[in-house]
């Protein structure tokens, strides 16, 4: 059934199991994103579908238009209804909605509570690219954070960089050093928004302002700079997806200062704001096959918890 002829009042136990599970399984607050849901639904504004089992909603799937591509914001089914063919239709009915768009040319998703077991069984196989994601969880409340780690090369005197507190005058040069840093990088064929600074400016705009990578914490939220020039080499930001739990959001640093050890002394000062704002523990999610970055973050302690999918369809 279409979502835009539901109540909102028809999908609560289905997004009240979906909290609890984010909860349970990531030790995310997942009751503002339901919100969301929630009051779209009711605005009959959202588009996507829900799975209806003796007029009960047993699942849903929703979607946004986003200029050329389309976004599979989450999909859910739940436990007692949850199966490979349901989760198969859910899917199957938003891309159908998605190729009708005209201006969809790609559709992009990250399902963290979705499991495919076979790629090739998916909906339009032949047009899906899959590329496996690390869930990493860090102990804060045990975890040294003094790790000492040789940096691969010594930066030029140059490079010489101080790290400063995030402040939003930086977003601008932020969207032009993610879009340098992920340039060639697997990530920029996971979300097309890193290939551009027009891309990486909505990119930054939607985890400083909407809820889906947790509530913004600028506290833990910072940027590396050159000395000689004041230049921007590096960013990395932090959100609440818990009281007691933060999440990094991004982290990158500038290709010139790449192998420096930049990247390990941000993520530590966030670490550590995080740590003094109360939180146990923090999460990341990083590409399985970034091994370089999967090793920094082992190395700091951090462990994954879950693995998932990030899928990509063209040329349909």
């Amino acid at each position: 059934m279409d979502l835009r002829q539901l109540r909102a009042a028809d999908l609560i136990p289905l997004l009240n199991e979906e909290t609890k599970a984010w909860q349970r399984l990531l030790d995310w607050d997942f009751s503002k994103s339901a919100g969301l849901v929630r009051r779209f639904v009711e605005m009959r504004a959202l588009n996507g579908y829900a799975l209806m089992e003796n007029g009960e909603a047993a699942g849903y799937s929703y979607y946004v238009l986003e200029e050329h591509k389309g976004l599979i914001g989450d999909l859910y089914v739940r436990q007692a209804f949850s199966s490979p063919e349901n989760q198969h239709r859910l899917l199957e009915s938003v891309l159908e909605a998605l190729i009708a768009a005209p201006q969809a040319i790609r559709i992009e998703s990250q399902l963290m509570m979705a499991h495919f077991a076979d790629r090739h069984s998916m909906p339009m196989a032949r047009h899906l690219e899959t590329f496996e994601r690390n869930f990493m969880v860090l102990d804060l409340e045990h975890q040294a954070l003094d790790l000492p780690r040789r940096p691969r090369r010594s930066p030029p005197e140059s490079a010489s960089v101080y790290i400063d507190k995030w402040s939003e005058q930086y977003q601008e040069p932020a969207a032009q050093l993610i879009a340098a840093a992920y340039q060639g990088h697997v990530d920029s064929l996971i979300n097309d928004q890193y290939r551009s600074v027009a891309g990486a400016r909505r990119f930054l705009f939607n985890i400083v302002q909407y809820p889906g990578c947790g509530s913004f914490f600028p506290p833990a939220s910072v940027a590396a700079f050159e000395r000689s020039s004041g230049r921007i080499c590096g960013i990395s930001l932090a959100s609440l997806v818990m009281p007691y739990c933060g999440h990094i959001t991004q982290i990158c640093v500038a290709p010139w200062v790449r192998g420096t050890g930049v990247g390990y002394r941000l993520l530590r000062q966030s670490l550590e704001k995080l740590r003094a704002a109360g939180c146990s523990k923090t999460s990341l999610t990083v590409t399985a096959s970034n091994h370089e970055a999967v090793k920094l973050y082992e190395q700091v302690g951090f462990s994954t918890a879950r693995r998932f999918f990030a899928y990509v369809w063209e040329g349909f």
